[in-house]
C-alpha cells in the first residue's frame, strides 16, 4: 500500500512541473489565478514594460478586495468609496483588466468578494 499523503502534498505532487534542486525552487502550475487591486498594478506595469500578455488570461479572476468599504450593500446598492487611494486602486485594477483581457468583478457586483471568499465560485 502506498504511504498517506496530506491533501496539501496531493495538491501539490498535482501541480508540480519541476521538482526542487539545490539551485532551483520547484515549479508548480497554478490553474486559477486570483488578482486584486493593492499589489497587481506593479505586476501590469512589470507586463507592459517587458511587452508581455498574461499568459492564461482564461485563468485569471480579478475582484475588488482590500480598498472597499466593509458595509453591506443596503436596498441593492453599495456605499461609494470615498478614499481617493482605494478609489484609485479600484479604477486601476479595472483599467489593467480591460487592457489584459482578465475577467474583472466590479464593485458592486452580487458576486463580489474577497479572493479568499470568492474564488471557489470561478474554478
Amino acid at each position: 500500500m502506498p504511504p498517506l499523503k496530506t491533501l496539501f502534498a496531493k495538491v501539490w505532487d498535482a501541480h508540480l512541473v519541476r521538482p526542487e534542486t539545490d539551485d532551483t525552487p520547484a515549479v508548480l502550475y497554478v490553474d486559477l489565478h486570483l488578482v486584486h487591486e493593492v499589489t497587481s498594478p506593479q505586476a501590469f506595469a512589470m507586463l507592459r514594460e517587458r511587452g508581455r500578455k498574461v499568459r492564461r488570461a482564461d485563468l485569471t479572476v480579478a475582484t475588488m478586495d482590500h480598498s472597499t468599504p466593509t458595509t453591506p450593500p443596503r436596498g441593492g446598492r453599495t456605499d461609494p468609496v470615498t478614499d481617493k487611494d482605494a478609489a484609485a486602486q479600484m479604477a486601476q485594477l479595472e483599467r489593467n483588466c480591460r487592457d489584459f483581457g482578465i475577467r474583472c468583478t466590479p464593485w458592486g457586483a452580487s458576486a463580489r468578494g474577497s479572493c479568499t471568499s470568492s474564488g471557489r465560485s470561478w474554478d
